[in-house]
């Protein structure tokens, strides 16, 4: 139902230094019409051009600082609110090259009173400057 909402292509942006980015990071939100804490959230999967990036290059921050997938496992004290943009952040050597590029963004979420992970995903061609 929100799947469309999840990631927002007007912030795709390239991250480090001018002439050498680190990587690329936007902003998205939750698929879930309630929040959730980040231990809630299994996985937030990003693929770029038809390739899944790896797991350990994905960060995530609803505002309280960077944080690794790995990490928010345990993170039982901070929480996404629906419709609050958190951003993502890729590490992508190089960032992403000037031009339109396909981004996929897949949330798996372990919601209290679904016997199964809820999926979100959206896809979106952005520019890169």
């Amino acid at each position: 139902m929100f799947d469309k909402y999840l990631i927002d292509a007007a912030t795709v942006r390239n991250i480090g230094p001018a002439e050498a980015p680190t990587g690329f990071a936007f902003e998205a939100k939750l698929g879930y019409y309630r929040g959730l804490t980040l231990s809630m959230i299994e996985e937030l999967a990003i693929t770029l051009d038809g390739v899944e990036l790896p797991r350990e290059a994905v960060q995530f921050d609803e505002g309280q600082g960077p944080i690794t997938l790995d990490a928010m496992e345990t993170a039982y004290d901070r929480r996404w609110a629906f419709g609050t943009p958190a951003t993502i952040i890729v590490n992508h050597p190089g960032g992403l090259p000037a031009g339109e590029h396909t981004l996929a963004l897949r949330q798996k979420l372990r919601v209290s009173y679904l016997p199964f992970p809820a999926f979100n995903t959206d896809e979106k061609t952005v520019q890169a400057a």
